[in-house]
């Protein structure tokens, strides 16, 4: 049995102490707590570690990241091998790219997810022991791939052909620093992938920063996207670094770009054309040198013909474009996928790892899929929650009711036994409201009006059942 891997944590925040022992011990790992930033060298003398996991900022100074900064110098002297992930929020972001030049692996924004972190934990130590015994270059794309396949917190399964042909293109152009569009479906998981691409690539060792384009105030684009200086505006109370110097020498994933209004997309050809900006207030030029990944499921080729999006920033952002398949176009991933996720949420609610019945699966097969791989998963974990035995069937999954009625040889419009007969009211409703939901993707107005009640009326009966609408 392999040593469990030494982690030693420093914050001076007791909570946040408390939380990532938690988290770390319940993944295996040996944890060792400190609250005091002068006791790094302390701890490094005594026994051997595997990765730091430090705060920026300590009670000294909350705010410029000095303290962190200090700490990763000793850190570097003492063990340039030893990986150290930095800790710290978004009102103080301006010091990661300071981290990251220090010799920082990677960083975690407070508050965390705790699959992030995690996966970035795994990766870094198994980097970190590549690098020591000499084989980082020949392991690193080995080590990604395994750590991207069996991973039970990862989407990434390649079983079918249409993902065999995917990561073949993928495999050729990440090393490149080529622009890439990544389209596909809701659901599909486009994030996942143009991190997939970024672990991949020769900035593996610098931060990919992820944007979501259509969620930026359109007065504070500049702000967000190049940065500011004190006093620029009325609400300017300190220098902000932008997302492109962020990622300066990493990679920039501007997410649904689709969504980008047309006056903001002007600023954005700018710096992709020139890679130069200025901070909001600033008259100095400053450069960027980040790889540029953009996704949309929109069809922006239809948006250029109807004047919605801009030729010229299209051509900037398409010089490799990879589609990205829809599940109901992955069924060799299917199971596998459901497997993970039944892994996944059978550990996060300390419930056994129940398996799916043969009718199960056959649901899972016949169903289309319209969320692809999110709906799968939030799916899946209320099967987990609700399930009282071993076995999951085809009535605890709850698929709406096309997913069983094709191989039924039933009419679209008729309920089936298999899921309808057996369930109780509030069940049967559940799965009602949430068909409609898909049937008209999301539009609560257009679901509500085919079943006869108000809109209002609809979100009642949706919070009632705790039925997710984004």
């Amino acid at each position: 049995m392999s040593e469990k891997k030494q982690i030693l944590v420093i914050d001076d925040d007791a909570g946040i102490l408390t939380s990532l022992d938690i988290l770390l011990r319940m993944e295996g790992y040996e944890v060792t707590l400190e609250t005091q930033a002068n006791r790094l060298l302390t701890h490094l003398s005594a026994k051997p570690f595997d990765l730091v996991l430090m705060d920026m900022n300590f009670q000294k100074d909350t705010t410029s990241g000095k303290e962190g900064l200090q700490l990763l110098e000793e850190l570097k002297k003492f063990d340039d091998c030893l990986p150290a992930v930095t800790m710290t929020g978004w009102g103080s972001v301006g010091i990661i790219v300071d981290a990251m030049r220090a010799g920082a692996a990677d960083f975690i924004q407070k508050p965390w997810d705790n699959e992030r972190l995690l996966s970035i934990v795994q990766q870094q130590i198994a980097l970190s022991q590549s690098r020591r015994s000499g084989n980082y270059l020949r392991e690193e794309n080995k080590l990604l791939k395994l750590a991207l396949e069996d991973d039970m917190d990862s989407e990434w399964i390649v079983r079918s052909q249409a993902m065999k042909q995917l990561l073949s293109v993928v495999e050729k152009v990440a090393v490149t620093d080529t622009s890439i569009l990544i389209l596909g479906e809701n659901g599909t998981g486009k994030s996942l992938l143009a991190r997939f691409i970024h672990q991949l690539s020769p900035r593996l060792e610098h931060c990919i920063v992820e944007v979501n384009m259509g969620c930026i105030n359109e007065q504070l684009f500049e702000s967000e996207m190049f940065g500011h200086v004190k006093g620029a505006f009325t609400d300017a109370r300190e220098n902000r670094i932008g997302r492109f110097e962020l990622a300066d020498k990493g990679t920039l994933f501007l997410d649904e770009i689709g969504n980008l209004p047309l006056s903001q997309q002007v600023k954005l050809l700018r710096v992709l054309e020139e890679r130069q900006f200025e901070r909001v207030g600033s008259s100095r030029t400053q450069t960027t040198n980040c790889r540029i990944i953009a996704a949309t499921n929109s069809d922006l080729e239809k948006a250029v013909a109807e004047g919605r999006f801009r030729q010229d920033l299209l051509y900037r952002l398409n010089v490799i474009q990879i589609q990205l398949p829809p599940l109901r176009e992955r069924h060799e991933d299917l199971e596998p996928l459901a497997e993970r996720f039944l892994k996944r949420f059978a550990r996060k609610y300390n419930k056994p790892r129940p398996i799916l019945s043969s009718q199960a699966r056959q649901g899972l097969h016949e169903y289309s899929w319209p969320g692809n791989i999110r709906e799968l998963n939030h799916l899946l974990e209320r099967a987990v929650l609700l399930c009282r035995a071993s076995v999951i069937d085809l009535d605890d999954l709850c698929l709406p009711i096309t997913a069983t009625t094709r191989s039924l040889g039933r009419p679209l419009n008729e309920p089936s036994s298999g899921v309808l007969d057996t369930c109780t009211l509030a069940e049967a409703e559940e799965t009602l409201l949430s068909h409609r939901l898909r049937q008209y993707e999301g539009n609560a107005l257009k679901a509500a009006e085919s079943l006869g009640i108000s809109r209002s009326a609809f979100y009642r009966r949706l919070e009632k059942l705790k039925i997710c609408h984004d």
